[in-house]
């Protein structure tokens, strides 16, 4: 059985949290992962920061694949659509709290990483 991220989950139990204390949730994206779909002008260095509290965005969705909305840049309409895999972090917009997540750069290095060499003892 494959296993499912968590991230969604958190992301949206974040969201919501965020919501019901009166923050407003940002996430910060990764923009050189593949299906990350955001306005190119507001990209900096390879990332990009969105508000996506429920009064700034129309037709959110926090899916197990993607979190999809609108919401305007500069009074112009944007359709936007993130891969979860290419949210670092949700973090309320206020006072910085949220969570960051895990890449699979991370994970790769973890993995590469010199396993202690363990022995059973009786």
């Amino acid at each position: 059985m494959a296993t499912v991220s968590i991230a969604p989950y958190l992301i949206r139990a974040y969201h919501q949290w965020m919501g019901d204390s009166g923050l407003t949730p940002h996430i910060l994206v990764d923009c050189s992962k593949k299906g990350v779909v955001v306005p190119s002008p507001y990209i900096q260095q390879g990332r990009i920061v969105l508000n996506i509290a429920n009064e700034s965005t129309s037709a959110l969705v926090i899916s197990n694949e993607t979190v999809s909305f609108k919401a305007r840049f500069d009074g112009k309409s944007h359709s936007i659509s993130v891969p979860t895999d290419a949210i670092l972090t949700i973090y309320a917009g206020e006072n910085g709290e949220g969570m960051f997540f895990e890449t699979d750069t991370q994970k790769t290095d973890q993995n590469n990483e010199q396993k202690p060499n363990l022995t059973l003892l009786d």
